[in-house]
């Protein structure tokens, strides 16, 4: 089922943390809490399921932003947004030890925040599959740019980001039936949804780490634990039937052990 990309804002001036929490839900991020010290954060980021950080750096008690990243990195990591007005030379080098993706310093748009965020999963994505991590350094005076279309689609895990709108809309790669090819797009089908994707279904498929979605057809591609039954024609899915293409059957046999 599509979710709802989960927000925690780290900021001590009530206001400012509000405004951005109004900012986030109304582009459709879901914002879980906010804290404004290192010890309400930890207990907010352990008790709630997180997808990103936003952490201003000067926070209320002896531990800044920057330990609180540290804390929190201890129980999981997740893609990590500076927002602060200190930008010195020294705090920038104390942030980077803690790979964030993004350094975006006050006053900030929501456009940028939003932005920093397409950013944030993008880069995450790829340093968890390369162990590698960045600072994105987003300045106020510039125009920030749009991620671009190969990278509507990203992978963390278990779960794929979708370009959708403005915002990343996160899918579990289990509740996924089946991908069908239409010209330039896919659709990809979810238990509860469809979302329409500019890539070829070849890509689709390159793009994901998903064993179980197995090309069935020039056109389609199956999330084969989601299949209740098939003949050499065609395979059932909950509320779809799909057809086995000739040259595809063999492959997709071979994901079965016949005994």
């Amino acid at each position: 089922m599509p979710e709802t990309i989960k927000v925690m804002i780290v900021e001590d001036e009530a206001i400012v943390a509000m405004d951005l929490a109004a900012g986030l839900e109304k582009d459709g991020y879901e914002v879980v809490g906010i804290a404004d010290n290192a010890a309400a954060a930890i207990s907010l980021f352990a008790e709630n399921e997180v997808d990103i950080v936003l952490m201003d750096v000067h926070i209320i008690g002896p531990k800044d932003g920057i330990d609180t990243a540290l804390e929190l990195q201890k129980q999981r990591a997740v893609p990590l947004i500076y927002l602060t007005a200190f930008t010195d030379t020294k705090t920038i080098e104390r942030a980077k030890r803690t790979l964030p993706a993004a350094f975006l310093a006050k006053p900030y748009s929501i456009t940028n925040v939003r932005i920093a965020i397409e950013l944030a999963i993008s880069n995450f994505a790829v340093a968890t599959q390369q162990s590698t991590g960045k600072v994105i350094p987003i300045e106020n005076n510039k125009p920030a740019t749009e991620l671009s279309e190969k990278e509507t689609i990203l992978q963390m895990n278990d779960y794929i980001f979708v370009k959708n709108n403005y915002v990343f809309v996160k899918i579990k790669l289990d509740d996924i039936l089946y991908a069908e090819a239409d010209n330039n797009y896919v659709q990809l089908v979810t238990t509860e949804k469809k979302l329409l994707l500019r890539l070829s279904l070849s890509q689709l498929l390159e793009k994901i780490n998903f064993k179980a979605m197995v090309r069935i057809h020039r056109s389609y591609a199956v999330n084969i634990n989601m299949i209740t039954s098939f003949s050499d024609q065609e395979v059932s899915l909950p509320k779809h039937q799909l057809p086995i293409g000739r040259s595809y059957k063999e492959e997709f046999l071979k994901q079965f052990s016949f005994r």
